[in-house]
């Protein structure tokens, strides 16, 4: 069985230079350990937009224009900025210098992969739910997820696409527990795919990573929860060993034969 582990993240940094120092997680180390940010765009974005002008390359730009909503577009700016941010400290660039891209996706080809950087090795992550986002960093690939308990109903009706035993476990859990133990097991699932590159085009019924306090290893990976704020859940995943990306089936996309 595996041991509980719970990640403990940095709120994001917007001083240049950043402080960039690794969380040490209780019951982990090495230097395989992921660097994660948390940013709450309530009490972050103000500082975030006052840099956004001279951070973020014209592509985000025209994405955080296009959102209808105010409070998307903090988010998302705050967010962006903070990932710059990471990245540039850990590669020694300003924030504005990095350059992203997506990688093809291992499903189709399509432009539409994992994100990366062409200015070193270095893997990241970012995952956004509300006002709360999580950004993840690490020296191997690496995926995070962030999501808000959802309403009783919502799990009833997605919880069907779960694993098996995942369905089973929530189904014996009292009724009043069931949204966090979704949301708990969501976030894993999501981090796991993302970590992968594969994203949801996978199946979330192959794999089992399981609702209870310890997630499930997949072969390759370790999987483990991430504090944070109250009505949200969190993961991260992080390769460990062999088990490509390219070994991992995916679910063929709809109308393929």
């Amino acid at each position: 069985m595996n041991a509980t582990v719970m990640y403990e993240p940095m709120a994001a940094v917007f001083e240049e230079p950043a402080a960039f120092a690794p969380p040490q997680p209780s019951g982990q180390g090495g230097d395989a350990a992921p660097v994660l940010w948390s940013v709450d765009a309530g009490l972050q974005a103000d500082a975030a937009m006052r840099l956004a002008g001279g951070v973020l390359d014209d592509g985000e730009k025209e994405r955080a224009a296009a959102f209808v909503r105010e409070a998307d577009r903090r988010c998302y700016v705050t967010a962006h900025v903070a990932l710059r941010t990471m990245l540039g400290a850990r590669l020694g660039l300003a924030p504005g210098a990095v350059r992203l891209h997506r990688e093809p996706c291992v499903s189709c080809g399509g432009p539409h992969g994992r994100p990366a950087t062409a200015d070193g090795p270095v893997h990241f992550s970012l995952s956004h739910s509300g006002s709360v986002a999580l950004i993840a960093c690490a020296a191997v690939p690496v995926g995070v997820d962030v999501e808000a308990v959802p309403r009783p109903g919502v799990v009833d009706e997605v919880a069907r696409e779960l694993h098996p035993r995942e369905r089973a476990e929530l189904t014996a859990l009292p009724e009043a527990a069931r949204s966090a133990a979704f949301a708990r097991v969501w976030a894993r699932k999501e981090a796991y795919l993302k970590g992968l590159g594969v994203g949801l085009a996978r199946g979330l019924s192959l794999d089992y990573l399981g609702t209870g306090p310890a997630a499930d290893r997949p072969p390759g990976w370790r999987v483990a929860d991430v504090a944070a704020p109250n009505g949200f859940a969190a993961a991260v995943a992080l390769r460990t060993g062999p088990g490509s990306v390219a070994e991992a089936p995916v679910a063929p996309a709809p109308g393929a034969p």
